[in-house]
């Protein structure tokens, strides 16, 4: 079983006591490749020291929602210093999150479309947050809807419809499926992994946060992925490594890493 966990954050503050640990033991777990998301453009050493010291682990940079009030044409500059590195695979995650409101939704917005432009400009794929806002993130989507067809993407931990989620399919994006599939009262996830296609979908953890069931509320990590798997497997009929295969050269290709 080969598994690609395109949305970690190792670098979160929940792994300082034994991150080295943690990340030691991925490779004989079967994970093989890790996205790291670094999503506060102030701070966004430890990724980069990650990506320095595992050569397992890839970078996605980019301003969060909940900081889109701190954000400026300063980091929008070094924002594009940083894809620029070869470890870079993606602008994100960016998006709208109108269930917190921890930044002026105007200000979310703006800087949701600013940086869509520049993936855009550098040919990057997105990594997309959206959470209680998806009329206005499909309004935003629909006004680059020519970009994001060319450079591609995810929706983060998509919790939409199976009519938003059609919508992203036919704008070129992918799903993003984590712990929270697993949850008892995710009957849209559910119905959404029914409905994606099986070489639109990628495995994410989202980590340390949304572990999956029976590990709910504990810290998550890539080990848990086949957890998501085999209820991904059970909606689908796959089996769990035909569904963590799938996932692993679908995230390859999203973030253009030659398939191993």
């Amino acid at each position: 079983m080969r598994i690609f966990d395109t949305h970690a954050h190792y670098s979160d503050k929940r792994f300082d006591e034994d991150r080295c640990e943690v990340l030691t033991k991925l490779r004989a777990s079967g994970v093989e490749l890790v996205a790291d998301v670094a999503c506060d453009l102030r701070s966004v050493e430890k990724t980069l020291e990650l990506l320095d010291r595992y050569d397992f682990m890839y970078g996605v940079f980019g301003m969060h929602p909940h900081y889109a009030e701190y954000m400026t044409n300063e980091l929008l500059d070094g924002l594009k210093k940083l894809l620029a590195r070869r470890k870079a695979v993606a602008l994100g995650e960016i998006g709208l999150d109108y269930y917190y409101d921890f930044s002026p939704r105007e200000k979310q917005i703006e800087w949701f479309d600013r940086q869509l432009s520049l993936a855009a400009e550098l040919n990057k794929p997105v990594i997309l947050h959206i959470r209680d806002a998806m009329g206005d993130c499909l309004d935003v989507l629909r006004a680059h809807a020519g970009e994001i067809k060319t450079v591609g993407g995810i929706m983060h931990c998509f919790s939409g419809s199976v009519e938003s989620a059609r919508e992203c399919l036919d704008l070129g994006l992918m799903l993003g499926f984590g712990g929270s599939l697993t949850f008892k009262n995710n009957r849209r996830g559910v119905e959404t992994a029914a409905f994606a296609p099986h070489d639109r979908i990628v495995f994410e953890t989202d980590c340390p946060y949304l572990a999956p069931v029976p590990h709910r509320g504990e810290r998550n990590d890539s080990t848990m992925i086949p957890l998501v798997a085999e209820k991904y497997a059970s909606i689908t009929g796959m089996t769990a490594e035909e569904a963590c295969e799938e996932a692993f050269v679908n995230g390859c290709r999203v973030f253009g890493i030659g398939v191993r």
